[in-house]
């Protein structure tokens, strides 16, 4: 009650929480303020002064600083449920994660979106969704969904949904598509993420005009810049696979810092486990010579302000109970305590929550695939390739010469040419896309998924068409996953049984099982330090230059399926 947080927060009662004899960081000032931190519910009442409290918790000598905030990620991506993603993340001080689950939408539909406003609303960290605005991404591609903008209005109201999440389709928008013009319209006057890839010049005014806000894919400090001249709020993102810290750690300044926000678009298990999550991105930065007052600014609370969240970002009366007890010198971002609204994030609180039944079981609807499926038929030698570009979700459009041999322009691992295969699991067509794709250099065998951007068919890499097609087999017997394939058996896996993209197992489980994909992928040759979800962006028509999806092969720049 507001009579309950005055008479706490003038010490006329006892708080329900104080946090005893820490120091609190101002990031509006800079200024440490030594005091307690008084807590009514889930607000923070009290700060700089003595409280008692029905409960204590002393925290002498340790600096406190509002929890961080994930302003755009894919929960689903994580391969780990809504539950096991908050108990994963939530101790490295993580508080508040801006979800957009098109992954799930995009197998699942409404229903997705549904269940995870559900777990949002069970959570210990608040997790926040922006109704996924591209359901499919494009017209070029097989989705299990279709998201029209009375879909998306129908969840509107629910008070865990902040508004629209990226919008991919930045042609669509540029041009006027009707379906987008929608949907846009839908949404004005409420938060708009945005998403587009080097778009500049006169086509970024006319995005931005559209009423979008923000934008995580800025790649390079000079694309930082342009968009934020043009009004957006840029999102600094370092993914499992999405790297840019080290390109845009220059813009990150005190003049910079209100406008810039951190998000991880996605980070799994097991990069969480090696590296961190917000809190590796904030080691990193300022290792990097960024200020701190500013990092840690751009973790809480120009993340708050950016999307509106005006009850967070700082420790401060009034404001949400989310606070990090470092655990010694800020620049190594360690947390020593979480408070998620005021409660503790630890192993009681995560067994206290209440758990939603899953959603989108057996969705994996295999076409009849042998090693026929496979073969890339054409006369002309001059191939299209697609050339990863590791630690980037933007591709290389290269192009070959492969000689075809009894009608099939065959994998070359000498040359380090896998053949990339996409396959229609919604049940809906059966396509099979093939084509070429250079930097896994795989030797033998073959690796799978059905975590495949955004749609989220079968996505295999191979060198050896039994393998590849026991690899797809194999994923539609587990409800979807990962698979490495060798010599037609299989090596390693990781069934995904929750829309093909999530585990129902604890996080601990998922890391471990990904650290033996990833060494088995390695026997096969493969270098990349994360293939299996760089294999998933391989599929997205979204992001430039060369994709392949179940239409077959994406010129991205021109927007335009093309031919083989």
């Amino acid at each position: 009650m507001l009579e309950d947080r005055i008479a706490q927060g003038r010490g006329d009662a006892p708080a329900d929480l104080v946090l005893k004899g820490g120091t609190v960081w101002c990031l509006v000032t800079g200024e440490r303020i030594a005091g307690d931190v008084a807590i009514c519910g889930d607000t923070i009442v009290g700060i700089g002064a003595d409280y008692a409290g029905r409960r204590e918790i002393d925290v002498s000598g340790r600096l406190l600083v509002p929890g961080f905030i994930d302003t755009h990620l894919h929960i689903e991506s994580s391969c780990i449920t809504p539950y096991e993603f908050d108990r994963c993340v939530a101790p490295r001080g993580v508080t508040t994660a801006i979800c957009d689950p098109h992954e799930i939408a995009n197998v699942a539909g409404a229903e997705g979106i549904r269940y995870f406003l559900a777990a949002a609303e069970r959570t210990v960290m608040d997790i926040r969704v922006n109704l996924s605005s591209c359901v499919p991404s494009t017209l070029m591609e097989t989705a299990g969904a279709n998201l029209s903008a009375d879909d998306l209005l129908a969840l509107v109201d629910h008070p865990k949904v902040l508004g629209l999440a990226e919008f991919m389709n930045y042609p669509g928008v540029i041009h006027r598509d009707p379906g987008c013009m929608e949907k846009l319209n839908a949404f004005a006057g409420r938060h708009i993420d945005g998403h587009a890839p080097l778009l500049s010049g006169k086509d970024l005014n006319a995005y931005v005009a559209a009423g979008i806000r923000t934008e995580h894919e800025a790649t390079s400090a000079a694309e930082a810049r342009e968009k934020l001249h043009k009004g957006l709020r840029i999102l600094i993102r370092e993914g499992s696979v999405s790297k840019d810290l080290d390109a845009l750690a220059e813009v990150l300044t005190p003049l910079t810092a209100p406008y810039l926000c951190l998000c991880t678009d996605d980070r799994n298990p097991l990069d969480i486990a090696e590296h961190g999550h917000l809190d590796y991105m904030i080691r990193r930065l300022i290792a990097k010579g960024c200020d701190p007052l500013s990092v840690y600014r751009a973790a809480s609370l120009s993340a708050a302000e950016a999307f509106g969240l005006k009850d967070r970002g700082q420790i401060a009366p009034g404001r949400r109970a989310d606070i990090v007890v470092l655990a010694g010198d800020p620049a190594e971002c360690r947390a020593g305590m979480v408070f998620c609204g005021g409660v503790l994030a630890d192993d009681a609180a995560f067994a206290a929550r209440e758990v939603v039944a899953p959603v989108a079981r057996g969705s994996v609807h295999l076409p009849k695939v042998g090693p026929e499926s496979f073969r890339y038929a054409g006369t002309e030698a001059e191939t299209p390739v697609i050339g990863i570009i590791e630690g980037k979700i933007l591709t290389a459009h290269l192009c070959e010469r492969i000689e075809p041999f009894e009608g099939d322009r065959r994998p070359a691992p000498s040359r380090d040419l896998a053949r990339i295969s996409v396959i229609e699991r919604h049940g809906k067509n059966g396509r099979i896309a093939n084509g070429f794709v250079r930097g896994f250099s795989l030797e033998r065998g073959a690796i799978g998924s059905t975590v495949c951007h955004d749609h989220h068919n079968i996505a295999v890499v191979g060198v050896d068409y039994s393998d590849m097609a026991l690899a797809a087999r194999r994923l539609a017997e587990i409800e979807g996953g990962f698979v490495v394939i060798d010599g037609g058996a299989v090596k390693a896996e990781l069934a995904l049984p929750v829309a093909g993209l999530m585990s129902l197992e604890p996080f601990e489980t998922v890391r471990e099982a990904l650290v033996g994909l990833r060494a088995a992928a390695r026997a096969l040759g493969v270098a990349l330090e994360e293939p299996f979800l760089q294999l998933a962006f391989l599929a997205l028509p979204v992001i430039p230059h060369l994709k392949i999806t179940d239409h077959g092969l994406v010129d991205v720049d021109r927007f335009e399926v093309i031919a083989g």
